[in-house]
């Protein structure tokens, strides 16, 4: 028997072939004008004869002076355009931190240290369990060497073997990956949150690699998980001011200063998610990069809500009478990320969204202000604007409400989840973590488009979009090269532990 398609599958169908029909004409409108305009031009030219055409081209005379003055202003012009035009950033390559096997924290040693770290607390061991089991992280994390003791011994000296374990690992993996001379780093920047020792973690940089003394360098300290694209972002100021020069970001987050001790859920949160990680970037300003550089920067934004302190309860604990303990993700910090992701939206949007979709969200916004203030907002389609998807792997109801918000599939998170699975929350290298994984499953192809979207303290939303510069092979180094096999694997909501 033939098969009868039901009504609401009839009229979906329909419904995503006019949104098809109208995205190919607005996109190609120019197209669709120029092309009949230019049509009838070819036909009255091929209709007119070689005597009218000679005719035709005498009958046009120029003076010697008018001549001069239009070659002059072409050339005025043309130079403008190009002595003024932003310089081309590349993004030669990057390296990741990937921590011996010797520093995994299975979530079951996990639970046992906590437990006889805080044997006289079993609500805040309870709770940690439980964020564990939901976390959505694997049993590969890593945690240092300070963070194994029992008790934990965050000491400034076991901090500053963490930073140049993470550090150097990461710099010598970029030195060797990119053929650099030390000499030739004109730009050093190094951001961390927790962690800003003096000397300060640039300057340890620069004692150990010998660079040059007049380095421009810079330390960022205390701007969370953002941090990352905030260094890409002063890098890109940098390399615009100081021609044919090299840059080297470093981003991390050092996680022995991070153990917590106490009795405040949200304080505890941290000690669940963090792991260790950091990665090492070279961009590049100058033309003849353009061959290697695996990618090319497009845009950054940064966007930053103001919040006040119910932003940072992140977590909070409901007790009921018969003692289950249970956890809930506060509001208050879904909602003030929801506010600093539109704030991105509407900044990132016009300068990468196609005519289409910016039109239907004009015309959404239009009528929301005339007609029915109730109308829903129309959330722009970006996956016409992009390939790939970078979400912080801050958790895993971050990655979910993106996901919901941003309307992407499975296979768009798919590298966030298997991020926040492996190495677990790395702050503001995440998203290096996750570029990684995309390019060892070689999907990264020439001109395809990557947005990287991080989220940190503040409450801060900032954005990179990169434009893939050569299709890129699959590598047999970097973090994921023992792994990534064995990856995409399927996360269950709960695991018991």
């Amino acid at each position: 028997m033939p098969k009868i398609s039901s009504p609401k599958y009839s009229q979906s169908m329909k419904q995503k072939y006019a949104k098809l029909g109208y995205q190919y004409i607005v996109n190609n409108i120019l197209t669709f004008l120029l092309l009949p305009f230019m049509l009838t031009i070819l036909i009255l030219i091929l209709q007119l004869s070689p005597n009218e055409v000679l005719s035709f081209y005498n009958s046009i005379s120029f003076t010697s002076l008018p001549s001069i003055c239009s070659l002059f202003v072409i050339i005025y012009v043309s130079t403008y355009y190009f002595m003024s035009r932003p310089r081309t950033i590349y993004l030669v390559d990057y390296a990741c931190f990937r921590p011996p096997n010797m520093f995994r924290a299975p979530s079951a040693s996990f639970v046992e240290h906590a437990q006889l770290i805080l044997p006289t607390e079993p609500k805040s061991v309870r709770f940690q369990m439980k964020m564990l089991e939901r976390s959505g992280l694997g049993e590969e994390t890593a945690l240092p060497p300070a963070i194994h003791y029992i008790p934990p011994t965050p000491t400034m000296v076991l901090a500053r073997e963490e930073a140049e374990l993470v550090i150097f690992s990461i710099m010598d993996s970029l030195l060797e990956k990119t053929r650099l001379n030390p000499k030739f780093i004109d730009i050093l920047i190094v951001n961390c949150s927790l962690f800003s020792p003096t000397p300060s973690l640039s300057a340890m940089l620069i004692n150990k690699y010998k660079l040059r003394s007049n380095i421009k360098s810079f330390n960022l300290s205390g701007m969370g998980c953002s941090a990352g694209l905030i260094s890409i972002d002063l890098a890109r100021d940098l390399l615009q001011h100081y021609p044919n020069s090299n840059a080297v970001v470093i981003s991390t987050e050092i996680i022995t200063p991070n153990s917590y001790l106490g009795k405040e859920r949200s304080m505890l949160l941290p000690n669940c998610l963090f792991r260790m990680g950091g990665a090492a970037i070279l961009l590049s300003n100058k033309r003849k990069d353009s061959s290697r550089a695996k990618y090319r920067l497009m845009h950054v934004v940064r966007t930053h809500k103001g919040a006040d302190d119910k932003a940072y309860r992140c977590v909070f604990e409901q007790e009921d009478p018969q003692g289950k303990v249970g956890i809930n993700l506060s509001k208050d910090l879904m909602v003030i990320a929801g506010e600093a992701l539109k704030s991105n939206i509407t900044t990132i949007g016009p300068l990468v969204l196609p005519a289409s979709e910016q039109l239907l969200f004009l015309f959404t916004l239009i009528g929301r202000k005339i007609f029915n203030p109730k109308w829903k907002a129309y959330i722009p389609d970006f996956k016409q604007a992009f390939e790939h998807f970078c979400i912080h792997a801050g958790g895993r109801a971050v990655i979910d409400e993106l996901r919901k918000n941003l309307q992407l599939s499975d296979e768009h998170v798919e590298a966030s989840r298997m991020t926040l699975h492996r190495f677990g929350n790395t702050s503001s290298s995440s998203l290096w973590y996750e570029m990684s994984c995309m390019e060892a499953k070689g999907r990264m192809r020439k001109g395809d488009r990557v947005w990287q979207i991080a989220f940190g303290s503040g409450f801060k939303c900032n954005s990179a979009v990169w434009k893939c510069n050569r299709t890129i092979k699959t590598g047999t180094d970097g973090p994921w090269e023992d792994c990534i096999d064995r990856y995409p694997v399927f996360i269950p909501k709960i695991v018991k532990l």
